[in-house]
């Protein structure tokens, strides 16, 4: 294999596994967020407002990790 097949592999699974944990940590933190709701409805909106903080948090790893998946696909360092 070459260097530009080992950059786009290694790009698809740097996407493919940074959605894979952005989705799971979600789901897993809608869950926790309705359990935590469920229980004490007062304290719904602060768990609102810390979900949505979380989520876009977690969203943002992601999309860090597509950028530099980006980067090694079309400024490679490695193609040289």
């Amino acid at each position: 294999m070459t260097n530009i097949a080992l950059v786009a592999i290694t790009c698809g699974l740097i996407i493919g596994l940074g959605a894979l944990g952005a989705c799971i940590g979600i789901g897993m933190m809608g869950g926790r967020y309705l359990e935590g709701a469920a229980r004490q409805p007062e304290l719904m909106d602060r768990l609102q407002v810390k979900m949505f903080l979380l989520a876009g948090l977690i969203d943002a790893n992601f999309l860090i990790g597509v950028g530099i998946a980006m980067m090694f696909a079309f400024a490679n360092p490695f193609s040289g």
